[in-house]
């Protein structure tokens, strides 16, 4: 009784792990799909535009440091933005702006 009991547990547990494999690989398939039409560029951040360089000298952006900066293109949304990395402090942070300056949601 205790053999049949056992095997029947390890049975279950096999084929729980079989399905747990599948649910991971599709998951993946996901992700690299969404991330295909984005790409991020590095930009100096001398090289960011003057609307930007105004926004982040001004409140509340200024008490923030900029560590480094990304020309984001989202093709299947036809949208672009820069991606600023901050630091203040022990927190860090990204900022989404447009080429104006403008934040971006």
């Amino acid at each position: 009784m205790k053999k049949l009991f056992l095997a029947a547990t390890l049975a279950f547990a096999g084929f729980s792990a079989a399905q747990a494999s599948e649910v991971k690989s599709n998951q993946i398939e996901i992700v690299t799909t969404v991330q295909d039409s984005v790409t991020k560029t590095p930009v100096k951040l001398e090289d960011l535009p003057e609307g930007i360089k105004t926004t982040l000298a001004s409140e509340p952006y200024k008490a923030w440091t900029a560590t480094a900066a990304f020309l984001v293109k989202d093709e299947k949304a036809k949208k672009e933005w820069y991606q600023i990395d901050v630091k203040k402090e022990q927190e860090t942070g990204s900022i989404k702006l447009d080429k104006d300056g403008k934040p971006v949601e």
